[in-house]
């Protein structure tokens, strides 16, 4: 990946790794957007959008993207630190072909217009074929995930074993149903980084060096 063309970077991350905040630093540091569930979910259902809607908009004006980002009511910068679904309601957010499609034509969109970095979304997947791209997978042991939720959401030990087991089950159904691979099949991605013994801010040097290697 060279950091000084228009590039994107995915991250695929495991619940209670700290992949998401790898991500939102990581962005910082290399002075982008950074854009995960919240913002994608938010345009879907703010624009009521499908890949046609979409496809007209990107046909009839070049700007499109950046007058989306003017009329968002939450910037991506300032959205929720944290989230933890409750049981139930997220597979609901995604679950026909048509909005996985949308979704992907969204991510697609976002790169025509600018260097970005993606939490999630199936993004190793969307940009599997993009020329200048790097994809990332953060993962931890499950001891490390559970401490990290207990303490960032003070939630007994029991309940966040169940929202861990709940979650990675649904995100491995999600990624099977659309891309036909699993999200722990280690050659979808570029990086594989293991978060045991290593702050958030490690893992950003980690993969600023291995951006700074490569040609």
């Amino acid at each position: 990946m060279n950091k000084n063309e228009k590039f994107v970077i995915t991250i695929n991350r495991e619940l209670g790794s700290g992949g998401r905040t790898v991500g939102r630093k990581l962005a910082e540091k290399l002075g982008v957007e950074f854009y995960d569930k919240a913002v994608i979910v938010g345009l879907q259902e703010k624009y009521h959008l499908t890949v046609e809607e979409i496809e007209k908009l990107k046909g009839s004006k070049q700007g499109w993207w950046a007058d989306f980002k003017r009329q968002m009511f939450t910037p991506p910068s300032m959205s929720a630190n944290y989230y933890i679904p409750s049981n139930g309601n997220e597979p609901q957010m995604l679950t026909t072909e048509e909005m996985f499609r949308t979704e992907q034509e969204i991510l697609k969109g976002i790169v025509e217009h600018e260097s970005c970095v993606i939490a999630g979304r199936s993004g190793f997947f969307a940009f599997r074929n993009f020329p200048n791209r790097l994809s990332i997978l953060i993962q931890a042991s499950l001891e490390h995930r559970i401490q990290r939720v207990m303490r960032k959401q003070g939630l007994a030990r029991e309940e966040v074993e169940k929202i861990i087991q709940h979650v990675d089950k649904m995100r491995e159904n999600y990624v099977n149903k659309f891309t036909n691979t699993s999200r722990y099949d280690t050659r979808n991605y570029d990086l594989v980084i293991s978060m045991d013994g290593l702050t958030e801010d490690d893992a950003v040097a980690m993969i600023m060096e291995f951006v700074n290697r490569q040609k």
